[in-house]
């Protein structure tokens, strides 16, 4: 495999990888303001995922995919809501530990990444295609 298709095949698995985080990020931010839905119940955990680094053997290259999505074990946020279902004995509620700020930095950090994976993608395309174009001559 040349070097330009191995780039190709690089940058495609960072581009899978980080549509994968953005589907984490999206699952985090659609349940921000999750609450139990039982007394001392536990709401919506942050997710994070998580990346491993393998070695594709069509392309002797290294490529990276998201093999898990962990929990978050950071603290649930509580809040005074004593006629809340869910409500504990001294009133409070459990919400969601996800931080919808920090959850649109990530989102942009990847969509980011994901952009600059799509550019190495279309350079060698073009690259490729020129490289053809000087053969046919």
């Amino acid at each position: 495999m040349n070097e330009i298709s191995k780039a190709m095949a690089i940058a495609a698995a960072g581009m899978r990888a980080q549509s994968s985080r953005m589907r984490i990020i999206s699952e985090n931010v659609a349940n921000a303001a999750s609450s139990s839905t039982e007394p001392g119940g536990d709401p919506y955990r942050r997710k994070i995922p998580v990346f491993q680094s393998e070695m594709d053997k069509a392309t002797g290259a290294r490529l990276v995919r998201m093999t898990k999505a962990i929990d978050d074990k950071a603290d649930f946020q509580l809040e005074y809501q004593p006629g809340h279902p869910a409500a504990n004995a001294e009133g409070y509620i459990k919400l969601s530990n996800v931080n919808t700020m920090i959850e649109m930095m990530d989102m942009r950090e990847a969509a980011r990444s994901f952009e600059a994976n799509l550019s190495v993608i279309e350079n060698s395309r073009a690259m490729m295609q020129r490289t053809l174009e000087l053969l046919k001559r």
